[in-house]
């Protein structure tokens, strides 16, 4: 028998690119340079937005997303884009959540003391179960209202990128909760900053404050710098134990989800543990893990973080490839309803937080 070798400069070119589509992963090329072309486009237009404005008022996820769901509104990618197009959507985000974890220590966090921890993860429960309560009552469905309590209670964009491939939510689902959340975080950053004066709160209460309500660190950072480097300090603390609280959240998700699934408790029960936790959350826990015990080199973290982002923009770039921005508008007001109540009910409680705990 010959083994011939597909890249073989001796064949005719016709013969080699046959050879080549015979790989196993030839068929995601075509789908996977398309969502690299919509992330270098919407790495681009962030870029002008800083150039013109100063900063970037929509990241790069987010016009990801925007600009992938125009392209599949102006054309609809054949069967050809479809495989690259999924696996961009579903396994490299996966990838990207397992690298997040590489970001999270979680030693700072326990030094804040026990009582503001509780507190954090109390709010993050109650704002969960009010915002999908919210939800399902104007009208959204079950994936759309967990999509909702989860972003805005949790991390915005980056936890309703990790809960979707839990519940199995689609690519319209998930670029309609990033787009609405997307653009009251926004709003969030610019507004708050003003509480101080209006409300007399302290640079501490607004830090904790700040933590418990922004969605995003990045967006944390530059709600509570204008204010100072106790507002700073203390916001992205509390922003970092909102984060941690993804991995648990996403763990009872999947339980839930998965006797939904099966119809019966019982079922989802006999099941091996293996199969009911995703592996990408095995995956960040383990990376969270080593992290916290400094088992990660430092030289690996930052390059762990910017892949992490990189994977995460071209993933939205798929799910906005998958969506058509038509569909996204008619669900545009039960979802901007939802968000935009959900935020109110998670201000109030996080004030709460701070009257019972007497932070001054």
């Amino acid at each position: 028998m010959t083994i011939v070798d597909p890249l073989r400069p001796s064949l005719p070119a016709t013969q080699r690119l046959t050879a080549l589509g015979s790989f196993p992963g030839a068929r995601l090329v075509p789908g996977l340079v398309l969502c690299i072309a919509v992330t270098l486009a919407a790495l681009g237009l962030e870029r002008i937005e800083a150039g013109l404005f100063g900063h970037a008022w929509l990241e790069a996820l987010v016009l990801a997303i925007l600009v992938g769901a125009l392209v599949r509104t102006l054309w609809s990618p054949s069967q050809r884009w479809t495989p690259g197009i999924a696996f961009g959507a579903k396994t490299l985000l996966e990838i990207a959540v397992v690298l997040l974890g590489a970001s999270v220590s979680v030693g700072a966090i326990v030094a804040a003391g026990p009582l503001l921890l509780v507190g954090i993860a109390a709010v993050v429960v109650i704002a969960i179960a009010a915002s999908y309560g919210m939800g399902r009552l104007l009208g959204l469905p079950h994936r759309m209202a967990v999509l909702v309590a989860c972003g805005n209670s949790i991390c915005g964009n980056s936890a309703i990128a990790a809960v979707a491939p839990v519940i199995g939510a689609d690519g319209k689902e998930v670029a309609a909760s990033i787009a609405f959340t997307a653009v009251l975080g926004v709003l969030v950053v610019l507004g708050l900053p003003f509480l101080p004066a209006l409300m007399h709160i302290s640079e501490v209460q607004y830090g904790v404050l700040a933590g418990l309500t922004v969605y995003a660190v990045p967006q944390v950072l530059a709600a509570t710098a204008p204010i100072g480097a106790i507002a700073l300090q203390l916001g992205t603390l509390v922003k970092l134990v909102r984060v941690l609280m993804l991995g648990p959240m996403i763990l009872v998700l999947t339980l839930v989800t998965r006797r939904r699934t099966d119809g019966a408790a019982a079922t989802a029960n006999r099941m091996p543990w293996h199969k009911l936790v995703p592996w990408f959350i095995d995956g960040f826990l383990l990376l969270a893990v080593l992290r916290s015990f400094g088992l990660l080199p430092e030289a690996v973290l930052a390059p762990a973080a910017a892949t992490a982002t990189g994977l995460t923009v071209l993933s939205m770039a798929a799910l906005g490839l998958s969506t058509d921005l038509g569909s996204v508008a008619r669900a545009g007001g039960r979802v901007t309803a939802a968000v935009t109540l959900s935020l109110l009910v998670l201000g109030a409680i996080s004030f709460g937080l701070i009257r019972l705990l007497g932070i001054v």
